[in-house]
């Protein structure tokens, strides 16, 4: 057998040495050793004591722009110490969702290497105190620096190889029984049974667990059971493997060994190794079915939470988190209720639940944040998840809380982003459940990414609201009547981004006779156009008030819009209506034509000279102007581009197609008219823009 001192081919290994003593002085389970390559800007690992390489696969490699305590360690040079899985999913939840298991430790960094840049990881158990007293600390630094020495003393930087080495702890041998006597009593037992060193390779196997798992003795002795046995080379068991590891609890799995044996294993781990008990599942189940894992969900919990985190990185609003979690997150679970909550003036404020009746909640909703009197005030004051697997556990602890809901078992998790609780999901169930360290160790790394999508929901909608009444706000919240002119408005925001945008219209009553109307569209879909949108329109009413003519309101609208160095640039119709005279006078700026429609019902687009839209910086433009007679019940459509757009499609196709729908709407009031319009805009493709439609009809009373 080999030392921690050299590697398995007799070579002697200084690092290894290092390592393992590191790892037994420290009182470390585990230990590793990560190096920076510079050109690929990636942290790798080059050697590993004490846990099998494999296991340790998707940690071999890490980018160093990435945030995570390892990076943390080289870049400030400072110890990086995680206590436990809880503090991991505070501190780095990205890092917890892919590593969910109940450890807690640090990363010390390399000091002094003139080749190269490094850190030094060493695990504990997670029962370990949560503090480093300054003894411990010195004894990280004095192990980091027997390291930095061995790595200081060789010509170059060393290699990151394509899989890190192994390297044996230091144990002694502290057994003074036969062990002939310990293999001919475990040879004698009609289960299965396996032993695993700390390298993951088996050094025992009886006659029975060969039987079992069909392979010869000779096939698994030296072998790890994922490589000898085709069938265990997946993600369930080797999280499982991971999982009794990093707890030191006993944890069963159910594999099926092909065709259609089904095996019931159950892994012991301590600090010299893994114990597999192998039982044969005599449950009868179909082909191709598998059963529940003791202490983990049916599936991979890796994939489990990886379909998770990708899910909550598509939510925006705090209700998509909320649904979410009520949609996927509790089947995932087989919960049956949920309350997610945040504090606010010492109080819960709930801001949704699932399989709770509207009562309860209104019971719940305001109870003070008051550590001692729920667990939900507990996890919103510390950070700190809570368990509760029947009633009398929930009593025990808390006493004061009410019971006024028929729930049996209760998950309290912190909501916690950047290192601070934000809120408290609650998660809930019918029936006593007990909560194993596989499912504890998947929902705390799952609450640290549903606070993040929280804190970032909350956030977009505090923008969206304050954009959205900006915008409403700078909108006219009523048109002006005129008399003889009837009018109808409609507004629609786009299906995506904030929902906000730069599309604006207005009625301007500029005489008893006269008036005039405008509709716009500001590059954009944010806070600046909804903001530009009100400059321009609050512009164009001032030019048009002031008297001048259709194309001077455009050609001064250009000018302010360059004093405004705004950058974006507007599509703009003006139109002024001259009663009196039945006639409408059109000036574009990069506008969509009007529409107009015939007292005969017959609909046409009209044909307008545009000029450059506004704010393009075109010099000194010209706007022809356009004027067309305007009889009673003649209708005028003026429209954004959002009505039109089609994607794939000629714009003058379903400018077109509009007009047409306009003309054989017959003789529908204005506001059925505006919304017939939008509707069949919306039936026949998709909008991807904001939405704006003004109609204005002369009606009988202008020819008196």
């Amino acid at each position: 057998m080999t030392g921690a001192g050299e590697t398995q081919t007799g070579v002697a290994d200084p690092l290894g040495e290092a390592l393992a003593a590191a790892v037994q002085r420290t009182g470390a389970r585990y230990g590793g050793v990560y190096v920076l390559d510079p050109a690929e800007e990636v942290l790798g690992l080059i050697a590993l004591c004490g846990i099998p390489v494999d296991a340790f696969a998707p940690w071999w490699r890490t980018a160093y722009a990435a945030h995570g305590p390892a990076q943390d360690s080289v870049r400030n040079e400072r110890i990086v110490w995680v206590s436990s899985l809880e503090e991991l999913a505070r501190c780095y939840p990205r890092v917890a969702a892919s590593l969910p298991y109940e450890i807690a430790f640090a990363m010390v960094p390399l000091r002094g290497v003139r080749h190269c840049r490094g850190t030094m990881l060493l695990l504990w158990a997670p029962d370990r105190s949560p503090r480093l007293s300054p003894r411990e600390r010195g004894r990280l630094a004095s192990a980091a620096r027997r390291v930095a020495r061995v790595l200081n003393s060789a010509p170059s930087a060393p290699a990151i190889p394509d899989r890190p080495r192994f390297v044996r702890p230091h144990h002694s041998d502290t057994s003074s029984q036969s062990a002939h006597e310990a293999a001919t009593l475990v040879e004698r037992l009609p289960v299965g049974t396996l032993s695993l060193d700390l390298a993951g390779r088996v050094t025992y196997v009886n006659t029975a667990a060969a039987s079992l798992l069909g392979s010869p003795l000779e096939q698994l002795l030296g072998t790890e059971p994922w490589m000898s046995l085709p069938w265990l080379d997946n993600i369930a068991y080797m999280d499982a493997y991971r999982i009794a590891m990093s707890s030191r609890e006993p944890l069963g799995l159910t594999v099926l060994r092909p065709p259609d044996q089904w095996l019931d294993l159950r892994l012991h781990t301590d600090d010299t190794g893994t114990s597999i008990l192998v039982t044969p599942d005599h449950s009868s189940r179909p082909i191709g079915t598998r059963p529940a894992s003791t202490g983990a969900p049916p599936d991979s919990r890796i994939h489990l939470l990886m379909g998770l985190a990708a899910a909550l990185t598509e939510t925006v609003g705090v209700q998509d988190v909320v649904d979410l979690v009520g949609d996927q997150i509790l089947p995932a679970f087989g919960a049956h209720g949920m309350i997610m909550s945040t504090a606010d003036a010492g109080r819960i404020r709930i801001i949704g639940y699932r399989g709770y009746e509207p009562a309860v909640i209104d019971q719940f909703d305001g109870m003070p944040t008051d550590a001692d009197l729920t667990p939900a005030g507990h996890a919103l004051a510390t950070g700190a998840s809570s368990f509760f697997a029947d009633r009398g556990e929930l009593a025990h602890l808390y006493p004061r809380a009410p019971q006024i809901s028929d729930k049996q078992a209760w998950a309290f998790l912190p909501l916690l982003s950047s290192g601070r609780p934000i809120g408290c999901l609650l998660i809930a169930y019918n029936h006593p459940h007990t909560f194993p360290v596989a499912e504890r160790s998947i929902l705390t790394p799952l609450a640290g990414l549903i606070a993040q999508a929280l804190d970032r929901a909350r956030l977009y909608d505090a923008k969206h609201g304050l954009a959205l009444a900006l915008q409403q706000t700078l909108l006219p919240q009523a048109l002006p009547s005129v008399t003889g002119l009837e009018v109808a408005a409609r507004y629609f925001p786009a299906g995506q981004g904030m929902n906000i945008g730069g599309d604006f219209y207005d009625l301007i009553r500029l005489t008893n006779t006269t008036a005039a109307a405008v509709i716009g569209d500001v590059q954009g879909h944010d806070m600046m156009a909804a903001a530009l949108m009100g400059q321009v329109r609050m512009a164009v009413h001032s030019h048009a008030t002031a008297g001048a003519a259709p194309d001077e309101v455009l050609i001064h609208t250009e000018r302010d819009l360059a004093d405004l160095n705004a950058s974006r640039f507007v599509s703009c119709l003006y139109a002024h209506l001259d009663l009196a005279r039945q006639e409408v006078s059109l000036a574009s700026a990069g506008h969509p034509p009007p529409l107009l429609r015939h007292a005969d019902y017959k609909a046409e687009v009209v044909d307008i000279s545009p000029g450059p839209p506004l704010g393009v910086g075109a010099g000194t433009p010209s706007y022809p102007v356009t004027t067309l007679p305007l009889v009673p019940e003649t209708l005028l459509a003026l429209y954004t581009d959002g009505l039109v757009e089609d994607p794939g499609t000629d714009i003058t196709r379903t400018i077109a197609d509009l007009a047409r729908h306009l003309g054989e709407s017959g003789d529908l009031p204005l506001h059925q008219l505006a919304d017939s319009l939008v509707q069949h805009t919306r039936r026949t493709n998709q909008p991807i823009d904001d939405i704006a439609l003004l109609l204005l009809q002369p009606n009988r009373l202008a020819e008196s």
